[in-house]
């Protein structure tokens, strides 16, 4: 068994660094006011453990993202199949650094104008990201504007994130919707009450000089051409 400090005892198995889950699993529900909140968070991500916490537009749920065993854990939680690409959340521009082979103009010019907020650009991958992150060599990075994402992000780093619900089935809003979703499958629910958003993010292609929307979100076509203009 892992004991995570600050919490109720886990009764996922620690097998070379890695949370299996098991039959007898336990969802632990946290108020992400909690003091020590982010820092269990943080805990149970260094040991491979998969966290669900509030963005400005969903319920994400998140892994650390540099091993590939720990997103594929993202991928057996929601039923997903693998060949569709997870994007990475960060809470500090630095941290692009870590995550993409290289950040063009117009790339720029929309994350100085969108983040923090629900914009996600597809971007060049960085060579130390696994492959089960993404199928081809691209990766979708976002920072999104919510207080408890980022004060996560901002102490671990860039995340794997995802929606936090199973394939095919409602986004979450609240951190019930995700329990009675998920309850079993992931290891840290922080409950920071209900998302503004509703809507995922906004996805634009970068990896051209002709950019497209590859799925509609709460920022516009028009929005994204008044930026680059």
């Amino acid at each position: 068994m892992v004991d995570f400090r600050g919490g109720k005892r886990n009764s996922s198995i620690l097998h070379r660094g890695i949370i299996q889950e098991n039959k007898s699993m336990i969802t632990e529900i946290l108020r992400a006011d909690y003091p020590s909140a982010i820092n269990h968070a943080v805990d149970v991500l260094q040991h491979g453990g998969l966290v669900a916490f509030p963005t400005d537009t969903v319920y994400g749920l998140a892994a650390l993202p540099f091993k590939g065993e720990y997103v594929e854990g993202l991928f057996s939680a929601k039923g997903r199949n693998n060949t569709r690409a997870i994007a990475i959340l960060i809470g500090d521009f630095a941290d692009l650094l870590k995550v993409v082979d290289h950040f063009d103009e117009a790339s720029t010019r929309l994350a100085h104008r969108f983040w923090p907020g629900p914009l996600t650009l597809v971007v060049p991958k960085h060579s130390a990201l696994p492959d089960a992150l993404s199928p081809d060599e691209t990766i979708g990075v976002r920072m999104p504007d919510h207080p408890v994402a980022l004060a996560l992000l901002r102490k671990i780093g860039p995340l794997a994130v995802t929606s936090a619900n199973i394939s095919g089935q409602d986004n979450a809003n609240t951190a019930e919707e995700v329990n009675r979703q998920l309850n079993g499958r992931v290891h840290l629910i922080l409950d920071g009450g209900p998302t503004s958003g509703g809507v995922p993010s906004t996805v634009v292609n970068c990896m051209s000089p002709s950019l497209t929307i590859l799925r509609e979100g709460p920022i516009s076509l028009e929005a994204i051409e008044a930026a680059l203009s």
